[in-house]
């Protein structure tokens, strides 16, 4: 049918405008968060972008659900403020004939949702913890930033430097505290560099500098002047963290079936589900009334996806303390069902009453 064809063409042109502007969103606030962490030498400048796009992936589930309720939501109100609803409706195209081509549009949609949340996403969240652990593996100094004090992994030492010439391995104007044998030690120097050792230590070496070494609390103090001094870099062990519900696979989820882990289920089972029930809820909603204006129908749209998205996650948190049981956590999308038919009857109805009054 014709409308059917313009619909799905619409609903796409729609998606893709709306998908691409959240993406944006997405990729600014976490490249902001990213830069941040690598600022304070939390994590490495060349790893920012492998973090950042793995972090995209794990929210490319949620992303997709809300590009399906908003294009088809923004597609149907947009034909009823033109007055094409009115066109189809007088046609006799009723409200129910608009179901089919948006499961045309949204189950495909559904179905790469449903692949991300169920794989992607949690394959996405352990290589960021896997990246994460390796960073958190580097040595002192490849952790150290430009004009930011660094503690060394074992806190026995403060490390400062002004400035880093990356392709010479050299640092300028640096500083160290250390704190050795009840002694505080301190050390400035206006150059140094990075030096590994044949059998694979790793040396910090500074050159034309001093060393001021005493007992804190005593005007005792040693002042010694040096042309060169190498002090050994502690090497980070890579600390294994804990597995977790998110960075396990939907199998090992299936297959331990205790309260965490069918509290982690629900929640990326409930994604696919909730962006099909989101995606015809947004037929009902798309109604405009022009005496109560062209805006409520949005407000009332965005009310209740927050109350969808906010019952997913208290479920969620209710199954992880087996308050609920799994089963009982899928009340929620029966619940959304049965609201999604009363509104399709109360918005079906006029014109059904109309066809028997003519």
């Amino acid at each position: 049918m014709i409308f059917h064809k313009a619909l799905v063409r619409e609903f796409a042109s729609t998606a893709l405008a709306t998908f691409f502007v959240l993406l944006g969103i997405t990729l600014t606030t976490q490249l902001v968060k990213l830069l941040g962490q690598a600022a304070t030498g939390l994590i490495t400048s060349t790893g920012v972008m492998a973090l950042l796009g793995l972090t995209v992936v794990n929210y490319l589930a949620v992303l997709l659900s809300l590009t399906t309720f908003i294009s088809v939501l923004l597609t149907l109100t947009r034909s009823y403020r033109d007055s094409e609803m009115v066109v189809w409706f007088a046609s006799g195209v009723g409200l129910t004939r608009w179901v089919r081509p948006v499961l045309f549009f949204s189950v495909p949609l559904v179905l790469v949702i449903g692949t991300l949340s169920l794989v992607l996403s949690p394959w996405a969240v352990s290589r960021s913890e896997d990246v994460r652990r390796i960073m958190d593996s580097r040595d002192d100094v490849s952790a150290i930033v430009p004009g930011v004090f660094r503690e060394s992994n074992r806190a026995e030492r403060v490390y400062f430097v002004e400035e880093i010439a990356e392709s010479e391995n050299m640092v300028a104007n640096v500083f160290v505290s250390s704190n050795q044998h009840q002694k505080l030690g301190v050390m400035v120097a206006r150059r140094g560099y990075q030096e590994t050792a044949p059998n694979g230590d790793r040396f910090l070496v500074l050159l034309n500098g001093r060393r001021y070494e005493g007992t804190p609390g005593t005007p005792e103090y040693r002042v010694y002047e040096f042309e060169r001094y190498a002090m050994r870099v502690d090497i980070g062990a890579a600390a294994a963290r804990a597995p977790t519900t998110k960075t396990s696979s939907t199998l090992d989820l299936v297959q331990a079936p205790d309260a965490r882990n069918l509290a982690e289920l629900s929640w990326r089972v409930g994604l696919p589900v909730s962006a099909l029930v989101l995606s015809l809820l947004a037929v009902p909603l798309s109604f405009v009334n022009p005496r109560a204006g062209r805006s409520m129908n949005l407000v009332l749209a965005l009310l209740i996806y927050m109350t969808y998205n906010n019952l997913l996650s208290v479920t969620q948190a209710w199954i992880a303390q087996s308050r609920v049981s799994f089963t009982a956590g899928l009340a929620v999308h029966l619940l959304m069902l049965v609201v999604l038919a009363l509104m399709f009857y109360r918005r079906a109805m006029p014109f059904s009453f109309r066809r028997r009054a003519r």
